[in-house]
């Protein structure tokens, strides 16, 4: 029996719940690494189709993607404190997965570079909210192991890239250019974006 003034334990979801929302949190982790990743296994393509620099991709890999991530990771966070998180992460979601899907019709480095900061801006909304909704679903005690189940999606995500990008550039390396009305014809590292990037816009 609790008296006027004594603090009162939090009331935790159902473990059930926490460790299904915990999986969830972890499979679109994964997806952000895989769309995060897939241009490290397409170097070589693009460099060849888009006629681009060691230090083009560098841009595209650093400049594009991780400062763009660094900062917008900020603002994100005080989305994630104040807003709706299960909104925001399905946005964020949406528009890298767009992103990436966009990254697939690039014909220029400019259009890639545009494409591969849309990338970082969606996917920097994810962190902030899912640790905030970790930390919500699992007292102190628990909270290190929810979050190392969440981790597994940066491992998962990178293998997945590597075996994604070199499973669709071997399927279509013997095979004709696909031609698509207004967009023209697509390269294998053209489709590797879009098989990594579509789903996510069915997911968010």
């Amino acid at each position: 029996m609790t008296t006027p003034g004594t603090p009162t334990e939090p009331a935790w979801p159902a473990a059930s719940y926490a460790w299904y929302a915990t999986v969830v949190l972890m499979l679109a982790y994964t997806l952000s690494y895989i769309d995060r990743q897939i241009l490290s296994m397409l170097v070589e393509p693009i460099k060849a189709d888009l006629d681009i620099s060691d230090t083009q991709i560098g841009l595209l890999q650093g400049l594009a993607f991780a400062v763009f991530y660094t900062l917008i990771g900020i603002p994100m966070g005080r989305l994630a404190d104040n807003g709706n998180r299960k909104k925001l992460m399905a946005w964020g979601i949406f528009f890298w997965s767009f992103a990436t899907a966009i990254c697939g019709l690039a014909k220029t480095f400019g259009q890639l570079f545009v494409a591969r900061v849309g990338v970082g801006v969606g996917e920097a909304a994810l962190g902030p909210a899912a640790y905030s909704t970790l930390a919500d679903l699992f007292p102190p005690e628990r909270r290190s192991r929810a979050i190392g189940v969440y981790s597994i999606g940066v491992y998962l995500g990178i293998g997945l890239a590597a075996v994604i990008g070199g499973q669709v550039i071997g399927a279509l390396a013997d095979s004709p250019p696909v031609v698509l009305p207004l967009v023209g014809e697509l390269a294998a590292w053209h489709i590797t974006f879009l098989v990594v990037g579509l789903p996510g816009l069915l997911i968010a």
